[in-house]
């Protein structure tokens, strides 16, 4: 198709005014591009090539974090951990638990004062009277009111029960003792009923008849479902569903769960009272709290909750060392902050992969660590779902596992990152062109699959859409349109990538290039070389194949010996399938140490000796009678590998490089592509 494709027509008339832009180079500061799934790779494509496990690599990206494209932090947990410890020491540095009852007992020593200036005030009066008898009276009364109040017990507990049958001589202080008394009940019963229920509105003593009868008919339903019954949990809501805040629980189980997390809080705060404060505030509740029945389903209830939620620490308990006090309409709220601080660490420290975080509460995430933090945590909690949803991941066998994509993706990624690292002058342009020299159109198409370079055939793709929908405009592509034209090379090459797998790769820190350089050259022949072939091959004490689809998950060898003789065995039978210019490409950091006798057995000697080289320049000239060319790439300057390489070279005429694992992948690709180039121009001329 030669002519310019069709577009719509349009009225200019109804056409919006056009939109003006402006562009800029990007220099890091700009915002707007949003974590996807490739960029998850990116940065995990070192750790999986490294240890060869997607699910630790996760894991690892899990606990450290990332950079995200927009240039934010995607803090790890361990830093998420860190904010909670660093949060919880804060409120603990900040509040002394025994303020519970510092106001308290303030406020009825003000009482008492009250009372007594009131008393002072009626002696003197009496006494100005000028009546003898009035002011006897007056004295004798006076003098039994302060020894009942200098009798009253000092603990807070002991002070209420005193002025509670106390004869107030002072209105105004009797007043505020019946205040007092009133806000103190119902602190109480926020703290130890309603609380725990997530209601926080003003309480008044019907209240109470009304929560003994809630927790009543809870302990029924537990003991119902647990006798294999179906609890009428919707007709309990409508009858109590006010209780539980603006938010009420969805089922029975939330219900319980919502309950058990704050009469846990509340047990924390009882653990982390002196026993003498333990005994005020029981006593406080004995007295100002009688209804027995409220008291005996709030016992059995906390009873059933712990053995249904065992896991929720109730043994727990803080230890408080600031200056500012806890009243005890406060506390219970500052034990639920805690209690929630405790889960989300439990929570994080506990996640074995990304999708364990799904469970974490962001708004809650957020109240206690900020926006910023809660951001992180649901951004690692998406790794997993972004991954599968791009198709780069899948779970097998309750593991996570790369898929077909997920490999040429990590390939791509090896392959980008060694072409960026390549020096301008060393070669050219840092990517390469879906089309050059070598390729020649030929009139076959064939439908585009994922990976293919999109050399796309434009008539029969538009032709394909028609097909499909018919005619009219717009022209809607789906991916099954897509044909690209296929393209016939000039050459064709045959490699097989030998790779040493002995452990004193791993030891010298030449394993992860050496990888790296195999994912890459995987990906670049097949996808800018399809028709070429590369086999690969691994070697330590003895030599093995390795499937592309296997590569991710190889890892070195835990075994000493550098079986060079077996490698060369292997990637002669591979390449005498192949047509085409053939050659070994060999990474190694060490000299033949090991080879297959002829009964089979393996054998291994440090230093080499003898019998092993010769097995091995034996296969040298094998692969060289049969047309190979040996290419190595050595990773170690030993005077022995150099003197073992360079009679390898003598006999094959292949070359050789002394490298660093920093340029071994510069080397590797610019040599094969460059070798590509020649052999090319050589056809072609």
């Amino acid at each position: 198709m030669t002519g310019p494709v069709p577009v719509p027509w349009v009225d200019m008339e109804q056409r919006p005014p056009a939109r003006r832009f402006r562009y800029s180079a990007w220099d890091g500061t700009q915002v707007g591009f949003e974590l996807g799934a490739r960029d998850v790779m990116a940065e995990i494509t070192d750790d999986v090539l490294y240890h060869g496990d997607l699910d630790a690599a996760l894991r690892r990206l899990l606990q450290d974090g990332m950079q995200s494209p927009d240039g934010s932090r995607i803090e790890g947990l361990r830093e998420l951990m860190e904010q909670l410890r660093d949060r919880r020491h804060d409120l603990l540095d900040q509040f002394d638990l025994g303020g519970v009852y510092d106001d308290i007992a303030e406020r009825l020593r003000d009482v008492v004062d009250t009372e007594r200036a009131a008393l002072d005030e009626q002696l003197a009066e009496a006494e100005s009277s000028g009546n003898d008898r009035r002011a006897e009276l007056a004295r004798s009364s006076v003098e039994q009111h302060r020894m009942e109040l200098d009798l009253l017990p000092p603990d807070l507990a002991g002070m209420v029960r005193g002025l509670s049958d106390y004869d107030f001589t002072s209105a105004q202080a009797q007043k505020d003792y019946a205040e007092l008394v009133d806000q103190l009940r119902r602190q109480l019963m926020a703290s130890q009923v309603n609380n725990m229920m997530g209601a926080m509105a003003n309480l008044t003593p019907d209240d109470l008849k009304r929560n003994a009868d809630m927790m009543a008919e809870l302990n029924d339903m537990i003991a119902a479902r647990e006798r294999g019954d179906d609890p009428d949990f919707a007709g309990f809501m409508d009858r109590f569903g006010d209780l539980f805040g603006e938010l009420p629980p969805a089922n029975l189980d939330e219900l319980l769960e919502q309950m058990a997390e704050r009469f846990a809080a509340m047990q924390a705060m009882f653990n982390s009272m002196t026993p003498e404060q333990r005994a005020q505030l029981q006593q406080l509740s004995e007295q100002l709290l009688e209804d027995l029945d409220m008291s005996w389903e709030f016992q059995r209830l906390s009873e059933q909750l712990r053995t249904l939620f065992p896991q929720l620490g109730w043994q727990r308990s803080y230890d408080f060392s600031g200056n500012d006090p806890l009243d005890l309409a406060g506390a219970p709220g500052m034990f639920d902050a805690l209690g929630d601080l405790d889960r989300l660490e439990n929570l994080l420290r506990s996640a074995a992969n990304p999708g364990a975080l799904a469970e974490a509460d962001i708004e809650r995430a957020k109240r206690l660590l900020g926006p910023d933090a809660a951001r992180s945590l649901e951004r690692l909690a998406e790794l997993t779902r972004m991954l599968t949803e791009a198709g780069l991941v899948e779970q097998r066998e309750g593991r996570l596992e790369l898929t077909a994509a997920g490999l040429r993706r990590i390939g791509k990624n090896a392959l980008a990152e060694l072409f960026d690292s390549l020096a301008a002058d060393r070669f050219g342009a840092h990517r390469i062109e879906r089309s050059g020299l070598g390729h020649e159109r030929s009139d076959e198409t064939r439908p585009y699959t994922f990976g293919d370079p999109f050399n796309l055939d434009i008539q029969r793709t538009l032709r394909n859409a028609l097909g499909r929908r018919g005619p009219g405009i717009p022209v809607r592509l789906e991916p099954d349109d897509f044909e690209i034209a296929e393209t016939t090379r000039s050459v064709r090459t045959a490699t097989v990538l030998m790779v040493d797998l002995s452990l004193s790769m791993p030891m010298q820190d030449n394993f992860l290039p050496a990888k790296k350089v195999a994912m890459a050259l995987h990906t670049l022949i097949s996808t800018q070389f399809p028709r070429d072939y590369l086999g690969i091959v691994g070697f330590s004490e003895v030599a093995r194949i390795i499937e592309p689809a296997e590569l991710p998950s190889v890892s070195w060898d835990y075994v000493y010996g550098t079986n060079m003789q077996h490698g060369f065995v292997l990637a002669r039978r591979l390449l005498a399938r192949e047509r085409g210019t053939k050659q070994i490409i060999m990474i190694t950091d060490g000299e033949p140490t090991a080879h297959i006798t002829e009964s089979g057995e393996v054998l291994f000697h440090y230093p080499p000796i003898r019998a092993t080289v010769d097995a091995t320049l034996t296969e040298v000239a094998r692969c060289t009678r049969a047309g190979i060319t040996i290419n190595t790439f050595m990773l170690g300057d030993s005077y022995g590998l150099g003197a073992f390489i360079e009679k390898l070279t003598q006999m094959n005429r292949g070359r050789a490089f002394f490298t660093t694992p920093q340029n071994l992948g510069d080397y590797v690709l610019v040599d094969f592509l460059e070798s590509r180039r020649r052999l090319t121009r050589r056809h072609a001329g």
